[in-house]
This record gives C-alpha cells, sequence and structure tokens, in this order.
C-alpha cells in the first residue's frame, strides 16, 4: 500500500493534464469548460501538453490564456510523439498532489475537479479516480452499428451512481479520458509506459498502481462529456484504432507476463473473434445485423493487430 500522510493535507489541489494533437475542433471548448468549473482558481492548474500538433492547437491554447489571467495556465510543446510521453511531460511538470487527465476532446462538467478533490480529501487513502465519461455526437446521431460491445470505442465508462472502487473482472479500470492518480503514485511506478503510444497505457497503469494499492475508485459525479466527431465514426478509422488496441495489448502483455502473456492473452483475442461470430449471428436474427457486423470486425481487427508486428495511427 502507498504511504500516505494524514488527513486531506496532502491533497492540496489538481493538476489538470490536456494532452493535445490536432485538436483545433474542439481543444478551445474543453480548455474553457475547465475554466468554468467551481473549484476555487488556486486550487488547480492546466497544463496544456502539445504533442507536436501541426494546427492551429498552439494559438487557441494561447489565446486561452491570454484571456483567462487569474487561471494558472502553461502550455507546453512535447515534441515526442506518443501519448504516454505527453502524460510524463505533463506528470513532470505538475505542481499539485493529484494529477488530473482528461482528453482534448473532453467537456467537463462544473463541479468536475471540486468532486474529485473531496472526494480524495475524504478518502486518504485513495490512489485514483476513474470518473464517468458520456460520449457525445457532436456532428451526427449515434450510428445505428453502435452497441454496449462497442463501449470503448467511444470511450463511454459508466458503473452507475455510486462511487465504488474498481474491482477486476467486473469493471475495466479508469479511461484515459478521465482518470486521476495521486503524482506520487504515478511517480511510484515509474510513470506512462514509452512503449505504449496510444491505446494501452491507461490499462497498464491502472495495473501497476493498483499493485501498489487497490483503492482506486469510480466517482460517477466526476463526468465528462466525450466528443465523437464524425471523422472518428468512419470506417478506416474504426479500423485503425482496434488495430491499434490489438497492437498495444500485445506489447502490454509481453512487457508484463512475457511470452506466456502473449500466448494468454491470443487465446482469449481467438476466444472473444469466435464470440463475435456469434453475436453477429444472433444480431441478424434481430433484424440487426449491422451491430453484430460491427462486433464481429471490432475483435476481427484488434486479432489481426494483435498478430501485426506494427501499427501505426498518427
Amino acid at each position: 500500500m502507498e504511504k500516505t500522510m494524514e488527513g486531506p493535507a496532502r491533497y492540496s489541489g489538481i493538476s489538470v493534464v490536456v494532452c493535445t494533437y490536432n485538436r483545433q475542433k474542439f481543444i478551445g471548448k474543453a480548455l474553457e469548460c475547465l475554466a468554468g468549473q467551481t473549484l476555487p482558481p488556486d486550487q488547480f492548474e492546466i497544463l496544456i501538453i502539445d504533442n507536436n500538433s501541426t494546427d492551429q492547437t498552439a494559438a487557441i491554447s494561447r489565446d486561452f490564456i491570454q484571456r483567462h489571467p487569474r487561471l494558472k495556465v502553461r502550455y507546453f510543446l512535447e515534441t515526442q510523439k506518443g501519448l504516454s510521453f505527453a502524460r510524463n511531460r505533463g506528470l513532470q511538470e505538475a505542481s499539485f498532489p493529484i494529477i488530473t487527465y482528461i482528453d482534448d476532446d473532453a467537456e467537463a462538467v462544473p463541479v468536475f475537479l471540486e468532486t474529485i478533490l473531496l472526494f480524495m480529501q475524504s478518502h486518504p487513502g485513495a490512489v485514483g479516480i476513474g470518473g464517468r465519461i458520456i460520449p457525445k455526437y457532436s456532428e451526427s446521431e449515434e450510428p445505428a452499428w453502435m452497441s454496449k460491445y462497442l463501449n470503448g470505442f467511444v470511450g463511454r465508462l459508466d458503473y452507475g451512481g455510486e462511487a465504488r472502487q474498481f474491482q477486476q473482472p467486473a469493471m475495466k479500470y479508469p479511461a484515459g479520458c478521465n482518470m486521476t492518480y495521486t503524482a506520487s503514485v504515478l511517480k511510484k511506478v515509474g510513470g506512462f509506459n514509452n512503449q505504449l503510444t496510444f491505446r494501452s497505457d491507461d490499462k497498464h497503469i491502472y495495473y501497476v498502481v493498483s499493485k501498489v494499492s487497490p483503492e482506486v475508485y469510480f466517482v460517477p459525479e466526476a463526468t465528462v462529456y466525450h466528443n465523437i466527431d464524425q471523422a472518428r465514426l468512419q470506417p478506416d478509422s474504426f479500423r485503425k484504432l482496434f488495430l491499434k488496441t490489438g497492437n498495444e495489448e500485445k506489447i502490454r502483455v509481453r512487457l508484463e507476463e512475457g511470452r506466456m502473456g502473449w500466448w494468454k492473452k491470443l487465446v482469449e483475442f481467438t476466444a472473444k473473434l469466435g464470440a463475435s461470430l456469434g453475436l453477429y449471428l444472433l444480431y441478424v436474427l434481430k433484424g440487426q445485423g449491422i451491430k453484430g457486423r460491427y462486433v464481429f470486425l471490432s475483435q476481427w481487427y484488434t486479432w489481426k493487430g494483435f498478430m501485426k508486428a506494427d501499427v501505426f495511427v498518427r
């Protein structure tokens, strides 16, 4: 278990880390939602980690800083490509003992940061929080092929209205779109894994943190709305994301469990591929074949990515 100071003094404030890459469409709104938080400005800072964007992300970020002089906002350019590099840069630059990561296309509710801080202060043994994530289809309706089996594709995470500790296998882990850990526990486990640059590092960090302390909680009031634009819903984006998921899972299990872990994961993915074919047939019988097709494709691309040497998405 992680050793902690007594009482709430250890949790003086939050460093909100917004890792961003070419998200000029949403980064402005994400930052404005942080500017509208109920938590007093002296109890949090915003760290914008630009992972070498080529669009207007930098200009939008600097404009936000100029328009909000009362807020503690700092902008950093991280030239090493990969989400884990950006997350580690945020950890390195953070001033507060709590680190909250949200995506550059996420809109936090006004009580988001206050909820996190109050929960951590009232649970001094806690080392992490995963909040609720609700997809927001910003340019279209929810696609006809969406189902509960594809929640990970849109980042949906919701385990009900009560706070509770993450438990395996009934619950997964805090999703990278909305996850909080103490700076001390992140440093203790060596930070994020720079070999996992895009998809599996939120799973990895939960697993290594939970070995230090199991006190990682789902807190529903810490909610963000995750913008899902039309580009994300295109077949090519769908394919690439699941290929990368499988590829990074291969890297993660080899790092954590060695060759045996690779074989175990291959068996798991093969079994899931077979199960997805069964679901496809069930959906066809219900007259919802398109749902079944996308469930099957998600598992097929994941399996295929697992078998590939490398998958590049950026």
